[in-house]
């Protein structure tokens, strides 16, 4: 199935949030809902990076999948703390060691995501799509290991184990995978990229599995690229548009 460019609205990158808070599972969660009929059995939890749903990049992009159809929600994962957005700037002292010893490993960060699923079982949602930005591609991996969702999207995905992780993937999910990679990543580095190919692709993986490249960007293009730059620009517009068509097909 595939689905033609313009049928995706497009990703903005300044703006104002439409988004409500709310709590669900009593967890805080940006939520974003379509306008008119949508599939009130399908939900796409949005997993942000280390500076969570309270970044209006996240947010803007929790809205426009939810202009695409898909009721979206950003759950609090990480508990009211995230990372400042200008922790890394100049002159910055901040500790990104310490903020994730202090309070941000998987025990304290992965029950309020199995928090918010739980409750929106009982609300009748049967299927959940994730998509995953850098430390939120982790979780992903991590749901679908666990069966917990149906279709899994992680753009630059940060903490992973290669190939343990994406053995363990093949070996026990059954949700079909998008890869939003780029060109210098760290996390998830080249190497990592063509071992994710060996394993999944040329149809290996049943479910279905796909990697996207976007030259040019590095690691936190999908959410935070510098938007001057025509290459990374095009990557976050592009990452979108694969990761809501991704979601048309399989959800």
């Amino acid at each position: 199935m595939s689905f033609c460019d313009n049928c995706v609205k497009g990703v903005r990158h300044e703006g104002t949030a439409a988004g409500k808070w709310e709590q669900i599972g009593g967890v805080d969660c940006y939520v974003g809902t379509p306008e008119g009929d949508y599939a009130k059995d399908k939900v796409v939890l949005f997993l942000p990076d280390i500076f969570g749903a309270q970044l209006i990049n996240s947010q803007l992009l929790v809205d426009d999948f939810a202009n695409n159809g898909f009721k979206t929600i950003a759950p609090d994962y990480l508990n009211g703390d995230p990372v400042s957005p200008d922790a890394f700037d100049p002159g910055s002292t901040f500790d990104l060691g310490k903020w994730f010893g202090n309070g941000h490993g998987p025990e304290q960060t992965r029950p309020p995501v199995d928090k918010v699923i739980k409750a929106l079982k009982e609300q009748g949602v049967t299927k959940f799509g994730a998509t995953g930005y850098c430390f939120g591609g982790r979780y992903v991996f991590d749901l679908a290991f666990d069966n917990e969702i149906q279709v899994s999207v992680v753009a630059h995905p940060s903490l992973l184990k290669v190939p343990e992780d994406l053995n363990k993937y093949y070996s026990t999910s059954k949700a079909p995978l998008l890869i939003n990679s780029c060109t210098v990543d760290t996390q998830f580095p080249h190497e990592a990229q063509a071992k994710a190919d060996d394993i999944f692709g040329n149809g290996k993986f049943a479910p279905g599995y796909k990697r996207e490249y976007f030259d040019g960007c590095t690691h936190g293009f999908a959410v935070r690229g510098d938007l001057s730059d025509p290459k990374v620009k095009a990557g976050k517009e592009g990452s979108f548009v694969a990761t809501v068509k991704w979601f048309q097909a399989h959800l």
